[in-house]
């Protein structure tokens, strides 16, 4: 069997020697090596090979009981070449159980493993190894329990960041205090451009400056063009550095400095990478400098038609309303979904997600969403774009279907004057102005053909609320919506309230 060159450890959390050598229940104690909290187990493997280099990993607590140590071991080299051969493996520390071969643990073992610098274990009579084993598992679930808590924990924080004001500064703020680090943002031309976290040690920026060259792209010679990675790491004395290539930002570099490296770090500053990658993305873009100026426009009194030319050449634009399947919204889900429909005009709400699409972009489903849209409008149309949208949607959540389209067809409206169809809704609907949600229960009701569990569901009311609701609404308006005819009315007259 071929031996590797250099041990690799087991993609597993770390279990520090210490937390074991605490399990009280499993009576273990140290008797020679380095100080348990210097050390971390990956793994728990029992052998009683003389030789067991070829089946280590790297990173185990081996146990053994001795069974290969021949009776003559204590006066020769056979301990030696024994530990030897577990820390060239990559071990991380040997227990040795009392029982039932060994009544002690041989000295011979213990000088080897003080000179060789492994920890030593000794494992008393009651306690099995297959206990040893699961305790190091159990170990291992709580790391990983506190990892994925950790990264989640970071996430939310790092996205409700990037939805404040000043998002750039607020993300490596966050980010630095998740990570206890020296954060900074990096420009194009290797300049750093913002900071946040403790002071760094010495060096430690202009080492971070040069490890941000790595990963930024360049054109390297006109003829071979140089691939940047998209993270690259190294150390200066006691500090981590790491860095990343913020995506489709023209060369953004994110920085990370932090005292040691945890096993989660590296995702929590890849979330990070991504939304500042978003957001500088979006300020570099000449595009996103002509939405800065419409929305100052929009605020300075400007009416939408005259702002509509610095969004792009269309004349008419869709709504679309979306909600996620599962939960509410959040900034990263709301600015992929914005990227998958071709457009970065985004209102994240707190329950709908809104964006503003080009009129020749044609929106389709998109996988955990549902969508409703709107019918294409000019910058004069949008509000009622708008309603149509969330109608759209309403209907969408309703029939169960991942996007609805409003009908665009001529239908009956067309052939009465606008502002006799208004005053007639105006009247007619009258007796329900003082109650918004009866109105807007009655227009879900009729448009879902009076069905009471769909109309529950597209409002995220219980289907006797309708009930109620919609009964009300007869007494009001004193008609009966058993009645076509009525309905046919009412809806008319919803349409143009």
């Amino acid at each position: 069997m071929s031996e590797p060159t250099t041990p690799s450890v087991p993609p597993t959390p770390p279990v520090p020697l210490s937390a074991l050598l605490a399990r009280e229940d499993l009576g273990l104690r140290q008797i020679a090596g380095p100080p348990a909290q210097d050390t971390v187990i990956h793994w728990a493997h029992t052998s009683e090979m003389a030789d067991p280099y070829p089946y280590l990993l790297g990173g185990e607590l081996l146990l053994t009981a001795g069974v290969h140590v021949p009776e003559a071991a204590g006066a020769g080299a056979y301990f030696e070449d024994y530990v030897s051969r577990i820390v060239a493996a990559g071990g991380a520390a040997l227990g040795f159980g009392l029982a039932p071969v060994h009544d002690t643990v041989p000295r011979a073992l213990v000088a080897a493993c003080e000179a060789y610098g492994l920890p030593l274990l000794q494992v008393p009579p009651r306690t099995t190894f297959s206990g040893v084993a699961r305790a190091v598992w159990q170990l291992m679930a709580q790391a990983r329990l506190a990892e994925l808590r950790r990264v989640t924990e970071a996430q939310q924080s790092l996205a409700a960041a990037a939805s404040r004001p000043d998002p750039v500064p607020s993300v490596l703020r966050q980010l630095a205090q998740r990570l206890s680090a020296h954060a900074l943002l990096y420009a194009p031309d290797g300049t750093a451009i913002a900071s946040a976290g403790r002071a760094p040690a010495p060096g430690t920026r202009e080492a971070l400056r040069k490890l941000s060259a790595v990963v930024r792209p360049d054109t390297g010679s006109e003829d071979t063009p140089r691939e940047a990675p998209a993270s690259a790491a190294d150390s200066l004395g006691d500090t981590q550095l790491a860095a990343y290539a913020l995506g489709g930002s023209g060369g953004f570099v994110l920085g990370v400095a932090t005292r040691r490296r945890e096993p989660a770090d590296h995702t929590i500053a890849s979330v990070a990478a991504v939304l500042l990658s978003l957001l500088t993305g979006e300020h570099q873009s000449g595009a996103g400098a002509a939405r800065s100026s419409a929305l100052v426009r929009l605020l300075l009194g400007a009416a939408p038609a005259e702002v509509a030319g610095l969004l792009g050449s269309d004349e008419r634009w869709l709504v679309v309303h979306a909600r996620p399947e599962n939960g509410t919204p959040d900034p990263v889900g709301a600015a992929a979904l914005g990227a998958a429909l071709g457009s970065p005009l985004i209102d994240l709400g707190r329950d709908v997600v809104r964006v503003l699409v080009p009129g020749g972009r044609e929106p389709a489903a998109q996988p955990g969403w549902t969508l409703g849209v709107g019918a294409p409008a000019g910058p004069g149309d949008w509000p009622s774009a708008d309603a149509q949208a969330a109608r759209a949607l309403a209907r969408a959540r309703a029939t169960r279907a991942p996007l609805v389209r409003h009908g665009a067809r001529l239908g009956l409206s067309e052939l009465v004057p606008r502002a006799d169809a208004e005053e007639h809704a105006r009247t007619l609907l009258a007796p329900l102005a003082a109650g918004p949600a009866l109105t807007e229960t009655l227009r879900t009701w009729l448009s879902l053909h009076g069905s009471w569990d769909r109309t529950a569901v597209a409002l995220d009311v219980h289907r006797n609320t309708v009930r109620q609701r919609v009964t009300r609404c007869a007494a009001l308006l004193g008609t009966d919506l058993d009645d076509p005819d009525v309905r046919m009315e009412l809806w008319f007259a919803l349409r143009h309230q």
